[in-house]
């Protein structure tokens, strides 16, 4: 359910809109559960509670290993670090609307109704928005992007674009890419799901990355090839049918609000590991303030005012559970 705070100034009931305001509410609430079940964003972005101004995540490194020792021999010391650590700060964000005396006057119902559930679509959309130009940006390679009057981080806690193909590690090993350039197939599929397979840890070890989701945006030569190589049990590229291992092992997610937030006329996609993303706060998702609104009669114009005020913000932590490919100028997969 929707986890929205409704409060009223005094007097509000007295008056006038007294009886509106418990179908006002009704029509948001309802229409915000509405968005929330077709949410995208909340499947690409872990939530996490905030109980400050800003939030760190962080990591540590693992551990060497055990090691043989002789008779009596001494127990080796092994340790751990802290890996790259990120900081995401939290934002306000407010909204109004309001509804007029006439309206209540001569019973529009339908006027009614249509500016609350503006207003809640108008918070959902907000986030859905914010959500796939962060990813959008980070696709393009930028650091940082404006939306809606503020500026956004683009980077992972490596302080890389969360799209890069020199991610450093913290302790040992060489750098990494979660960047390249082919275009989709099945065979360019099963490449960039290796490589993430193989991706190392800040410590140079290898790590438990499986990715089980693809995140596309809404292009019809795009969801053609990415159905064709994994929706169907028989190898779309052999005329003998061979087994398709593809088949059975994505999630695929189709994102149209992340086409204005691409190049033109370009069709990257995605790979994600969400077990990966939900337990090492990869593509981190953070609700300080849950959506509040206020309803009160504002004595100038007489109208019902409603105030909506939130919390949150979005940021990225740990490269590793996501990688792109299709970004043109990027490097191939070998």
């Amino acid at each position: 359910m929707a986890n929205i705070t409704f409060s009223e100034a005094s007097g509000v009931n007295d008056s006038i809109y007294g009886k509106s305001q418990a179908p006002i509410r009704m029509m948001i609430q309802k229409r915000a559960e509405a968005f929330e079940a077709e949410s995208i964003a909340s499947k690409i972005f872990v939530s996490r509670k905030s109980n400050n101004w800003a939030e760190k995540y962080t990591s540590m490194t693992a551990m060497e290993g055990f090691r043989v020792v002789g008779e009596n021999g001494a127990h080796p010391t092994d340790g751990v670090e802290e890996g790259f650590s990120k900081t995401i700060a939290d934002l306000t964000w407010k909204n109004r609307f309001s509804i007029s005396r006439k309206i209540i006057e001569d019973a529009k119902i339908g006027d009614l109704r249509k500016k609350p559930e503006a207003f809640v679509t108008a918070y959902y959309r907000t986030r859905e928005k914010l959500g796939a130009a962060l990813i959008g940006g980070a696709i393009s390679g930028s650091t940082t992007i404006k939306f809606m009057d503020g500026e956004f981080d683009l980077t992972g806690a490596d302080g890389q674009a969360l799209f890069s193909a020199s991610h450093p590690a913290k302790v040992k090993g060489a750098a990494q890419s979660n960047l390249f350039g082919d275009a989709f197939s099945d065979d360019a599929l099963g490449k960039l799901a290796t490589v993430m397979q193989n991706t190392r840890g800040d410590n140079d070890e290898i790590l438990d990355v499986s990715p089980d989701t693809i995140l596309i945006p809404n292009i019809h030569s795009l969801k053609k090839a990415v159905f064709a190589a994994v929706g169907s049990e028989a190898d779309p590229e052999t005329a003998n049918n061979a087994f398709n291992y593809q088949f059975g092992r994505w999630n695929v997610i189709v994102w149209p609000y992340l086409n204005q937030f691409i190049t033109a006329g370009t069709a990257p996609w995605v790979l994600m590991d969400s077990r990966y993303n939900e337990t090492y706060d990869s593509l981190i998702w953070q609700d300080r303030i849950a959506l509040d609104v206020n309803s009160f009669v504002d004595n100038n114009t007489n109208a019902n005012v409603w105030d909506g005020y939130a919390r949150f913000t979005a940021g990225f932590n740990d490269w590793r559970a996501i990688a792109v490919a299709g970004v043109s100028g990027a490097d191939p997969l070998s």
